[in-house]
């Protein structure tokens, strides 16, 4: 098995700082953070970014300042959003991505999100993955539904890509894919060949995903994006908490932590 690449989601786009007061905001902080999630054992920071009353945010500058100081602070792999929240406008999303991150997600569907629906019909799919590929940035796709590992390797042969295909698994949204007992082997069955995969559990389906994924020689994302409680009542300290933890079931389970460099290997970046 590969090491094991830890992807931290430290913020998203829905927590606030009134349920998470440790919620990393302004550069300064995602700089700090990130210093404490790479001793920890992280190697990817999946960043969304914040305003300055902490609303969710795609505006360039935002990112730019975000992104500069976790790179000056850090050797991790910045991997931008490019969902941001649900009902953000096509153009406010792609703008980030003109900055040139190493990695981006690309959400190869549409999904219900809670109450909500993310929309990516395929039109926009491509469209996003055109611009990741002329912009030399290296996608993550990012799977909700089974059906999204059908159109992201049909869109990867479609546009004669030659990157490395990386899958996230994210499971447990309300209205997507529940965590399953055997979601996690039926998703990675049906991964095009030599792709590599990583998963997450939204809340309660931390734990379970996160064994799975170890198990199964896949990598794991955690953070407060997708986990609020580190214990039945007890809000998660840090992102670095929830890190530390996914590293040490690693070391039980005989995965040794991959550093960033490692993972830009693994991952096709280097």
């Amino acid at each position: 098995m590969d090491p094991l690449i830890i992807t931290v989601a430290a913020v998203g786009a829905e927590l606030t700082k009134e349920q998470q007061p440790n919620l990393p905001i302004t550069p300064d902080e995602l700089a700090r953070d990130a210093v404490e999630c790479r001793a920890a054992g992280a190697s990817i920071y999946h960043l969304h970014v914040r305003g300055p009353s902490g609303e969710p945010t795609m505006d360039v500058d935002v990112y730019r300042a975000a992104h500069d100081a976790i790179t000056s602070a850090t050797d991790l792999i910045v991997q931008f959003s490019s969902g941001g929240a649900v009902g953000d406008p096509e153009e406010a999303r792609f703008a980030p991505l003109e900055l040139r991150p190493e990695m981006a997600t690309l959400t190869t569907g549409t999904v219900n999100f809670g109450d909500d629906v993310f929309l990516n019909p395929l039109p926009l799919v491509r469209r996003f993955y055109d611009r990741m590929l002329a912009l030399g940035i290296t996608p993550e796709f990012e799977i909700f539904d089974a059906g999204m590992i059908g159109t992201a390797a049909a869109l990867y042969e479609e546009m004669s890509a030659d990157h490395h295909q990386h899958y996230d698994f994210v499971l447990g949204v309300p209205g997507a894919l529940p965590a399953w007992d055997d979601a996690i082997g039926f998703l990675r069955d049906h991964l095009p060949e030599g792709a590599s995969w990583s998963a997450t559990g939204i809340g309660r389906a931390h734990l379970l995903v996160t064994e799975q994924a170890i198990a199964s020689g896949g990598h794991v994302r955690t953070g407060f994006e997708d986990v609020r409680y580190f214990e039945p009542g007890v809000v998660a300290e840090s992102n670095a908490q929830l890190i530390r933890r996914v590293a040490h079931m690693a070391t039980i389970g005989g995965r040794d932590i991959a550093a960033p460099d490692v993972a830009r290997d693994v991952l096709g970046l280097s």
